[in-house]
């Protein structure tokens, strides 16, 4: 059987991101994990990706061992195949928070190739953040649709993204878009989608049967206006510190601010995947006001993890364990 990996949320078929959701929101699981251990290996630092990801693994029994790209030495003491190959000797699962997602990918072709049978997860990549995308599709399907697990409870529903469209934003309309949901995306020039990801975004919801679109603009209030959920994030991400000048003028009039959301939804809610920068992406009044629900989406990172980790020990087989 093929060993699946989650280098982003669309290695997932709309039907296998569904069952991922379902196995997610139960309030309990078994131990799926008892007596394996889970490699976690991190180039860049975390809290909430480092934190759910120990918690969902010790909540399904199993022992989380995290270390630092440094301490492997990734790609300089020894090739990220051969860290791979290491890891898997130990562990039912290797996840990996890696600068290039070139290197997931490495990892996987070398685990494949080699027969082990273990699933690489990302835990966020330049290109991906897959596990994110499934913590925001459980916090909108709470706050949105609640009291309604059917698959295509988000059908219909429209969420706006604002600012630089990166792995974030990447993920995240894929994940929406597999629910059936109305994607739009305001960034700046330069800053937006490529036409490749806008095209393979739109034959996935294609796809995906559900009626999900994508709309790219670089005028922030047509992309919210109407929205039910509103999204952002960092300006400057990891890596890009000595962009944080520029990019701050580039995104000047793209902070989710109270002009920006009074223009959605009167019910709008707002995701942040965190960390939140006061001032520029996000006002304080904002993030920390009543429609802000960027703490349930932080406390569905642990949730989503729960949902992947059952789905993948059972290698997607039958839509996870019973």
């Amino acid at each position: 059987m093929t060993t699946r990996h989650l280098l982003d949320v669309d290695d997932l078929a709309p039907h296998e991101l569904d069952a991922v959701l379902a196995l997610a929101e139960r309030p309990e699981l078994p131990r799926l994990l008892a007596g394996h251990g889970v490699a976690m290996l991190f180039e860049k630092p975390s809290a909430r990706t480092r934190n759910a990801t120990e918690m969902a693994v010790f909540t399904l029994g199993g022992h989380p061992l995290y270390q630092q790209g440094h301490e492997v030495g990734l790609d300089t003491r020894e090739p990220a195949e051969d860290v791979a190959r290491t890891l898997a000797c130990y562990h039912r699962l290797l996840c990996a928070r890696v600068f290039d997602h070139r290197t997931l990918a490495r990892m996987a072709d070398a685990l494949d190739a080699g027969g082990f049978g273990v699933p690489v997860v990302n835990l966020l990549s330049d290109r991906a953040h897959p596990c994110q995308s499934v913590a925001d599709l459980l916090t909108l399907r709470e706050t949105l649709t609640p009291g309604d697990p059917s698959a295509t409870a988000l059908a219909g529903r429209s969420i706006a993204y604002v600012g630089d469209a990166n792995n974030v934003c990447r993920s995240l309309a894929k994940a929406a878009v597999m629910a059936g949901m109305a994607v739009s995306v305001g960034a700046p020039g330069g800053y937006q989608m490529t036409d490749l990801d806008a095209q393979e975004i739109r034959e996935l919801a294609g796809r995906a049967g559900r009626g999900g679109t994508l709309l790219l603009t670089e005028d922030p209030a047509e992309a919210v206006k109407g929205a039910d959920a509103l999204y952002t994030d960092v300006w400057t991400s990891m890596g890009q510190e000595d962009e944080a000048a520029v990019r701050r003028r580039s995104f000047a009039g793209y902070g989710v601010d109270a002009r920006l959301l009074g223009l959605a939804s009167p019910s709008a809610v707002v995701l942040h995947c965190l960390p939140a920068h006061r001032g520029e992406e996000i006002s304080a009044e904002v993030v920390d006001g009543p429609r802000s629900v960027v703490w349930r989406q932080a406390a569905h990172r642990l949730t989503a993890m729960r949902g992947l980790f059952a789905w993948l020990v059972d290698a997607g087989t039958a839509g996870g364990p019973a």
